[in-house]
């Protein structure tokens, strides 16, 4: 159980959040009057009471807000709860969405100390359930539900599709393939080929977002510019190459050009991430081969299921 001891808004982004004494909060949406508040997945940000307290302890002279927080909560290391947690507090019921956040360009708190601790232990949430909120308000944590749907996100890697010279009809056959067995699709993306900047997403969705699966489409062949497979190995903690091997068997019952694919399979932490072609065609084919099995090792991830053995 924590406690919130400070509710601080903005109306712009990218400026420090003043303090006030009660907010209401809407369903799907965020804060009333904050800047931050919209229908995406960083609705209302809390930071925990004793990682400002350590940072001003370094000598940072910061007041609530400053590091564009929306509620100070004491007695919760927030940072170190998974994904899916839920917070209570009266009517109001908030789910953890993203672990830290990107820091594209450092802020003034940064510039001042050389460090800033939001991208790191802040954690941002989405509304479940709105009404108002107080200071000095009781915040009771809900572990996330065991039978929750798996989250995934979707990663479509195309020059030309990025270039918007080509239409992306892979990514949203994923994406609707994914939602009709039952997975809460959190992110889609489209990205240039290449591996510098698919690797920081896959490490993003995995880390922060701790989505369970990560499909990416195209990027996979022979060409100088198909590095998809060297950004997963090289985010990745453990392979998982039986499946990836799997796909390519069952691809070369359809297209003996299945041999020229190099996608890899493998897992960052609790997420699975797994490369599919690029083709529409063979995107819906390899899916409904790896779909029916998936769930099993994903089970396995996040740890309410076995190992694979079958019982007689």
């Amino acid at each position: 159980m924590g406690i919130i001891r400070a509710i601080c808004i903005s109306t712009s982004r990218g400026t420090p959040k003043i303090q006030t004494e009660r907010a209401q909060i809407q369903t799907d949406r965020g804060i009333m009057g904050d800047a931050h508040a919209g229908r995406w997945h960083r609705q209302v940000s809390l930071l925990s009471l004793e990682k400002i307290q350590q940072f001003r302890d370094q000598g940072a002279e910061v007041d609530y807000g400053a590091f564009g927080e929306n509620l100070v909560v004491e007695g919760i290391d927030l940072a170190s709860l998974p994904v899916g947690t839920r917070f209570r507090c009266g009517d109001v019921v908030l789910e953890l969405t993203q672990i830290g956040k990107e820091c594209h360009s450092h802020c003034q708190i940064y510039q001042k100390m050389g460090d800033c601790i939001m991208p790191r232990e802040g954690v941002f949430t989405k509304v479940i359930q709105g009404g108002e909120i107080r200071k000095g308000d009781q915040l009771e944590t809900i572990a996330p539900a065991v039978d929750r749907p798996y989250t995934a996100a979707v990663i479509t890697l195309s020059d030309k599709g990025a270039a918007g010279e080509r239409t992306d009809k892979s990514g949203p056959l994923i994406c609707e393939k994914l939602a009709a067995a039952g997975y809460d699709v959190a992110e889609t993306l489209l990205m240039a080929d290449g591996r510098e900047a698919l690797e920081r997403q896959l490490i993003r969705l995995s880390d922060q977002r701790q989505v369970s699966l990560i499909l990416t489409t195209g990027g996979t062949g022979f060409s100088s510019r198909d590095m998809t497979p060297e950004a997963t190995i090289a985010v990745c903690d453990r392979m998982a190459r039986g499946i990836a091997e799997a796909v390519r068997a069952y691809s070369m019952t359809v297209t003996r050009r299945a041999m020229f694919s190099r996608a890899e399979s493998g897992i960052r932490k609790k997420t699975l991430i797994v490369n599919l072609p690029g083709s529409p065609k063979a995107v819906e084919e390899t899916l409904d081969f790896l779909l029916p099995e998936l769930e099993h090792g994903l089970g396995i991830l996040r740890g309410t299921l076995g190992e694979c053995g079958r019982e007689n």
